[in-house]
């Protein structure tokens, strides 16, 4: 039995991938409302952040993975302790927890990153800025912050008092001037099998993933290897069990630069679910269970997911009859969530050879979803 931390989305389409295979599957979720408690069977409300509770969650479970990275580090290691298999473990998972350590460690195995270091207060800002070239820079709460959240770009050293705010370490990194954001999705087994899915270009609004394109267009087959293979050194070196997405940027001289890494099926890879020979998630559970790895080649030459956020249509049922209509190819995905402005609540897939039709079919049916088209 598969036990799966947190209740999202991400768990619901893990735990998909995971039924035709007879894989059992067990959910610590939040609330009966979250995306995945909707649909596991087995779900046990709780609170991840207690010790008490992830222990008797994992009792009766061949092993332990996670749809988050906030479960405390520390209650991890306890449950290594108690004999309880953890994938990815805590020495590795640390690394998505903990930005500061993060950037410590890949410095040390040579991985190019922006040029970067942890920050005392607005001035100490100030001097990071002056250390390379001034301002604007980016400032990160080194814990806790997900898609644009514990984030700031800031202009000066008043700006620069707004993430000082929590009390706790501020990682500055300096803001690179790049061509497009990239992410390289890897999976890595127990015994060391390790599979690449083809490189993503990925397009962010205020922060969130919006659309990912697979393969990323018009990159240097040179440039995709070697995001390949610093993706697979990393999972290597950092020992890690599961998926593991790299997100990187592409400088306008040619270089690439690790942002930020999650280990844990991402939304950079959600386009395999539909695109890939085998989906990121069918991959993420093969890995913990030590199976071997499926084949993470695309099924067509262009696939192009559209995240659906939420707008004016509460009900989708009517959105979904001019959708499904309009392009009885197009994968739609919803995630059972309640619809609020901005909020991630499905995603829209479409694959095909012909990159410019993909791309508008899942635009607009992304746009018709959230209402901000009517036709």
């Amino acid at each position: 039995m598969v036990g799966m931390v947190g209740g999202g989305q991400l768990s619901r389409m893990t735990h998909d991938a995971g039924i035709p295979l007879g894989i059992r599957f067990k959910l610590l979720a939040d609330t009966p409302q979250d995306s995945a408690a909707q649909v596991v069977a087995e779900t046990v409300l709780g609170d991840y952040r207690d010790l008490e509770t992830l222990r008797a969650f994992a009792a009766g479970c061949d092993v332990i993975t996670f749809d988050h990275e906030h479960v405390p580090t520390e209650h991890l290691k306890a449950l290594q302790a108690d004999g309880v298999v953890v994938r990815p473990g805590p020495h590795a998972l640390v690394n998505a927890q903990d930005k500061g350590v993060m950037r410590a460690k890949l410095d040390s195995i040579g991985v190019p990153c922006p040029r970067h270091r942890l920050v005392a207060d607005p001035a100490d800002v100030t001097a990071f800025a002056g250390e390379g070239s001034g301002y604007p820079v980016v400032l990160k709460t080194v814990r806790g912050g997900y898609d644009g959240k514990g984030v700031w770009v800031v202009a000066d050293e008043q700006q620069a008092q707004a993430p000082f705010l929590a009390g706790v370490p501020v990682l500055a990194e300096e803001k690179v001037d790049f061509v497009r954001e990239l992410a390289a999705n890897v999976v890595r087994s127990p015994s060391g099998q390790a599979v690449a899915y083809p490189v993503v270009e990925s397009l962010q609004e205020d922060g969130v993933c919006a659309e990912v394109t697979a393969p990323a267009p018009e990159l240097d087959p040179a440039l995709a290897i070697e995001a390949q293979e610093l993706a697979l050194r990393i999972a290597g070196e950092l020992d890690i069990t599961g998926h593991l997405a790299v997100e990187l940027f592409q400088t306008r001289d040619g270089r690439i630069l690790v942002n930020e890494l999650a280990m844990r099926p991402h939304n950079s890879g959600h386009w395999s679910i539909d695109g890939a020979v085998t989906s990121q998630f069918e991959n993420h559970l093969r890995a913990v269970l030590d199976l071997p790895l499926g084949d993470p080649r695309p099924r067509a030459q262009w696939t192009v997911m559209v995240n659906v956020l939420g707008g004016d249509y509460p009900d989708m049922y009517h959105a979904f009859l001019h959708c499904m209509a309009r392009d009885p190819g197009l994968r739609i995905h919803m995630y059972g969530k309640d619809v609020k402005p901005g909020r991630k609540v499905g995603h829209v897939t479409v694959f095909g050879d012909d990159l410019d039709d993909v791309r508008e079919r899942a635009r607009h049916a992304a746009a018709y979803l959230r209402g901000t088209i009517t036709e």
